[in-house]
């Protein structure tokens, strides 16, 4: 499936990707270094909405969510739900947890992995 994306979020994703969060930051030195298995981009757009970090192969978004997405449930949940209709599952990590447990964080990131890589074919 070709994912749809707002061409017009291309220059704003370029500047999340420059910009960046500490927890982003922190998470994306463990994510490019591909010992996960699987490679990641950062700042992906996706449709109207971009995600924090994308995997293609599993069709995974992963998001990081702080003090900033407090008061903005309902959009998360109405752009996971567009994430889900895509075919694309989300996992959202808090900010905290990131910056204070990554090996947690990391063995979850792993889990949602295992789970969802094809099964071999026999």
């Amino acid at each position: 499936m070709i994912e749809i994306y707002n061409n017009n979020l291309n220059s704003f994703a370029r500047t999340n990707r420059r910009a960046g969060v500490l927890s982003e930051a922190l998470l994306w030195n463990e994510l490019k270094r591909s010992a996960l298995g699987v490679k990641f981009t950062k700042q992906k757009p996706i449709g109207n909405y971009i995600a924090d970090f994308y995997c293609k192969e599993l069709r995974l978004v992963i998001e990081i969510d702080g003090s900033s997405h407090d008061d903005k449930y309902e959009y998360d949940m109405e752009r996971d739900e567009y994430m889900q209709s895509l075919g694309i599952t989300v996992i959202r990590l808090n900010d905290k947890d990131v910056k204070k447990d990554m090996c947690s964080v990391l063995e979850w990131i792993k889990f949602n992995i295992e789970r969802l890589k094809p099964s071999p074919v026999a």
